[in-house]
C-alpha cells in the first residue's frame, strides 16, 4: 500500500480557467489606454506575490488583489461602485459549478481500495471545504488537509502527523511551486499531472532532489504506477 497525497484545485477539477475569465472582465472594465492585457497581468501578479504571503489564496482575496490593481492602473475616479463591481467579478468564481477533470472520479474509485488518500489543499478554509463537499469526492479520502501554504514543512509535518512512510508516500498535482518541489524537498516522492492552465505563480523549475519523480500525461494515468 503507498500513501497518496492529492492537490486539489487544478489536479481533481477545473479552478484557474474562471480566476483567467475573471481577470479578463477586469481587464475590460479597466479599459487601460495603453497597457495590454498582459501587462495588466504583470501589475497584478506582483501585487498577489505579496498579499499571498499576508492574507492566502481564494477567490475573495483575489477580488482584493484586483481592487488594489484598479486603485494603482484607473485611468478615472474609483467610485466605490466600481470596486463593489470588481469584487463581483472574483466573488462570481464561487459559483461556478465544480468541473471535475476528465478521469479523477473513477481514478479515485479505483485508487482509494487499494491506497490511503488524503487531500491536501491551500487556500482559504471555508472556500476550499465548499469546493470538497461540492465534488462528491469527499469519501475517497481518508484525511482532508487545507493550509495557508502547501511549502516542505508543511508535507514533513503532515507526513509525520499521519504516520506515512516516506519511501511509500507520493504527492500528485499539478504545480511544481506547491505540490511537486516541496514534497520532494520533504523527502516525498512526488507525480506531476500537468494542467493547461496552471496559474502562472505556480510555474516553477522542477529541483533535482533524492525523492522519486514522475511525470503523467492525465490523471487516469496514475492507476498503471499505483
Amino acid at each position: 500500500m503507498s500513501f497518496l497525497i492529492f492537490d486539489a484545485d487544478d489536479t481533481l477539477w477545473e479552478n484557474n480557467i474562471y480566476f483567467e475569465r475573471a481577470f479578463d472582465d477586469f481587464c475590460d472594465f479597466l479599459n487601460h489606454s495603453t497597457l495590454t492585457p498582459p501587462e495588466v497581468r504583470d501589475v497584478l501578479n506582483e501585487i498577489e506575490l505579496v498579499n499571498a504571503k499576508i492574507h492566502g489564496y481564494g477567490a475573495v482575496n483575489f477580488g482584493k488583489n484586483l481592487q488594489q490593481a484598479y486603485h494603482h492602473l484607473a485611468e478615472r475616479h474609483v467610485a466605490p461602485d466600481d470596486l463593489q463591481h470588481i469584487m463581483s467579478l472574483a466573488v462570481r468564481i464561487l459559483e461556478q459549478p465544480i468541473e471535475l477533470i476528465e478521469g479523477v472520479g473513477e481514478t479515485l474509485a479505483a485508487l482509494s481500495s487499494r491506497h490511503d488518500l488524503t487531500l491536501f489543499t491551500k487556500g482559504h478554509p471555508e472556500e476550499q471545504r465548499m469546493k470538497v463537499d461540492r465534488s462528491g469526492l469527499a469519501r475517497y479520502f481518508a484525511h482532508t488537509a487545507i493550509v495557508k501554504e502547501k511549502d516542505a514543512p508543511a508535507y514533513a509535518k503532515l507526513a509525520d502527523e499521519r504516520r506515512f512512510e516516506h519511501a511509500q508516500t507520493w504527492m500528485i498535482g499539478n504545480s511544481p511551486k506547491s505540490d511537486i518541489n516541496p514534497a520532494l524537498e520533504a523527502g516525498l516522492n512526488a507525480v506531476l499531472v500537468p494542467h493547461a492552465h496552471t496559474w502562472v505563480l505556480e510555474h516553477q523549475d522542477l529541483k533535482p532532489v533524492n525523492g522519486r519523480f514522475l511525470q503523467v500525461d492525465k490523471f487516469s494515468d496514475l492507476i498503471r504506477h499505483f
